[in-house]
């Protein structure tokens, strides 16, 4: 019986990124083992902040084609907070990944796991279960440095774009509505909530009326909104309500880690950005160079 051969790029990064890469492969390769069927090719790459020092670049020269021929895509942790650009800002070759292969779903669910601390004292926290669906490619990170696309930056003022297409975010919407769907299947709620702030930005009453469009083609699943403010309120009141929820890339860039802080802490949160050719896949915490080794 032949197998088949998947490769997967990867970039260990900084800090502890090596640690946790080197673990992750342990266990893929214990599981190819044991299943069968299958090979895993790991192919490695250089990219981060000590690679940068040591280089220049942010990114090993050629490894961006080759993480968009590979079938999937592991990454540790990149960034060194002392080590930035000439701009100020943090090394990030990983923002330019997400845009380059069109990574739009950041999937970071947040999941209440036995033994593990949890801060709530409520019982129900032990039922936390949710999903946060982060568009990765738009919105306010569309304007990060490491894309140069800054409009103005002086030493009296510095302006830069929040970006909603429709295209991207009707992808991003009926992803969520699957994602709620399949999890609906295995007994969860089958709800979404639109996270934004449409009462106030015509960007993100944009974002709601795509996804209410967007709703009428789910109707086995609830579909609800909240406002950004009133959902990072609800998630330290009432987190074991909620199933799938889907935002703009800054706002689920925030409270991803909020929901991290809810089940243990960000060691306990996992990260995927999805497009619709590639998976890239990574832990959601950073790179934390103080306890590395």
């Amino acid at each position: 019986m032949s197998q088949s051969t998947y490769q997967v790029a990867v970039f260990r990064g900084d800090g502890i990124g090596p640690d946790v890469t080197d673990a992750t492969i342990a266990v893929l390769e214990a599981v190819q083992k044991r299943i069968g069927g299958f090979c895993l090719d790991f192919n490695s790459y250089h990219a981060g902040a000590a690679y940068f020092r040591e280089s220049g670049r942010d990114i090993e020269h050629g490894s961006e084609q080759a993480a968009e021929q590979a079938d999937a895509i592991l990454l540790g942790a990149i960034g060194l907070p002392e080590i930035r650009y000439r701009d100020g800002t943090e090394i990030a070759p990983h923002l330019r990944l997400r845009e380059q292969l069109q990574l739009y779903a950041g999937v970071r669910p947040a999941r209440a796991y036995p033994n593990s601390p949890l801060p709530l004292a409520d019982p129900r926290a032990s039922t936390i279960d949710l999903v946060i669906v982060r568009e990765s490619t738009e919105g306010l990170f569309y304007s990060a440095a490491v894309h140069g696309r800054t409009q103005i930056a002086n030493e009296n003022e510095v302006r830069e774009t929040l970006r909603i297409t429709r295209n991207t975010t009707e992808k991003l919407h009926d992803f969520a509505f699957r994602l709620a769907r399949q999890r609906k299947n295995r007994g969860r709620p089958g709800r979404v909530t639109c996270v934004d702030k449409a009462n106030v930005f015509r960007s993100m009453a944009f974002f709601r009326k795509i996804f209410d469009e967007r709703a009428e083609e789910y109707p086995d699943i609830f579909a609800d909104h909240n406002y950004i403010d009133t959902q990072a309120l609800d998630l330290i009141r009432k987190p074991w309500s909620f199933d799938v929820m889907v935002m703009e890339n800054m706002y689920g860039d925030i409270l991803s880690d909020l929901a991290g802080g809810l089940v243990g802490g960000m060691g306990m949160a996992a990260c995927a950005e999805i497009g619709d050719h590639h998976g890239l896949f990574q832990p959601a915490h950073g790179s934390a160079p103080d306890i590395m080794g």
